[in-house]
């Protein structure tokens, strides 16, 4: 295949190439240039080390490759010898594919594991705004910014960060934290090991993790934030919510629309500027206490070891555990529940 004659070339041709020691990473040791109107994809494949991209570039796709000796302290630098001798475990294709621009470095499927020879390949692209994309690494975080269009990018080992996208988006990583902001249309990202931070998102949102907390700020949109194992804070929300947890609280202020939230192990706080079509809220270890205007009609169902609201245009009934009716002649559905604490709203 030409893409394959074309690395041939690149990796042959090293005296252009400002390769030595790779300890420093300004110094990238293959860089490549791709330049047409017809190109409009980017696939990005490594099995050792981080992919960056950042879109938004005037000037076509340049592709930087980077090498490095990859020790316990992911540190040790080579020489251009070691460098040669290692990628020969390696089939590396970096070229075109009718519109597609390819950047792929896969260690050799006949050979065994060595951890002596292993060494870290990381990729940096640029590229331009309307660019779609494919990313995949077994060893390292991904890093993508400025694209518009559909983004596919999955990792098994590092973190991700995301910032101003605009299109359809699906992240994962099976052992990373979660950064996101200025993202737009449709986001679906999840991690199995890490943390989950959101600032600045429109659109359908989907936000998962089993291994940490959630952090939603300045989010517009339909909204799904799910955790196994940490807390959900979340201010500045503006929409329908949907925020679970089984292992820790969850706090929401300045929250605009429909809110449903739950958690198996903590209390709600609930701060809620404007009602949405409803409010369901619902904890089993912890109390429920809510901030919310009470002027429009409301259908209530709140129910806790002790249950406190002020009631006013009331029909129903009213205890000390239960409060059951309409306000204002009903309407909206206000659902709150704490099997092991108090329900509280304006106290």
């Amino acid at each position: 295949m030409k893409i394959k004659q074309l690395l041939t070339f690149v990796l042959s041709a090293l005296c252009f190439v400002n390769a030595c020691a790779q300890g420093d990473d300004d110094k990238p040791y293959v860089t490549k240039n791709f330049n047409g109107a017809s190109l409009k994809e980017l696939q990005v494949e490594t099995s050792g080390g981080s992919i960056s991209v950042l879109g938004g570039q005037s000037d076509g796709f340049k592709v930087e490759m980077y090498v490095r000796g990859n020790g316990w302290n992911g540190n040790k630098e080579l020489s251009k010898e070691e460098i040669e001798d290692r990628l020969e475990d390696y089939d590396i294709l970096i070229g075109t594919e009718g519109g597609k621009v390819v950047a792929t470095a896969k260690r050799k499927n006949n050979l065994q594991w060595n951890e002596k020879r292993n060494i870290s390949i990381a990729f940096k692209v640029t590229a331009p705004r309307n660019v779609a994309t494919n990313l995949k690494t077994s060893g390292g975080s991904i890093k993508i910014a400025s694209l518009t269009g559909e983004q596919n990018f999955q990792t098994s080992g590092g973190s991700l960060k995301i910032d101003d996208l605009d299109g359809v988006v699906h992240g994962r990583t099976s052992g990373g934290s979660i950064d996101v902001a200025h993202c737009s249309k449709e986001i679906n990202l999840h991690t199995s090991g890490g943390s989950i931070k959101a600032n600045e998102l429109k659109g359908k949102i989907e936000l998962k993790t089993s291994g940490g907390s959630i952090e939603l700020n300045k989010l517009n949109g339909d909204i799904l934030a799910h955790t196994s194992g940490g807390s959900i804070r979340g201010e500045g929300v503006d929409g329908s919510l949907d925020a679970g947890t089984s292992g820790g609280s969850v706090r929401l202020a300045d929250v605009s629309g429909s809110v449903r939230a739950s958690t198996s192990a903590g209390s709600i706080e609930l701060e809620l500027k404007s009602l949405g079509k409803y409010v369901d809220l619902s904890t089993s270890a912890g109390s429920v206490r809510v901030t919310m205007p009470l002027d429009k009609g409301v259908d209530l169902n709140l129910k806790g070891n002790k249950v406190a609201i002020p009631l006013k245009n009331f029909d129903g009934s009213a205890e000390k555990d239960r409060v059951q009716g309409k306000m204002n002649g009903g309407g909206i559905p206000v659902t709150l529940s704490a099997s092991a604490g108090g329900v509280y709203v304006n106290q």
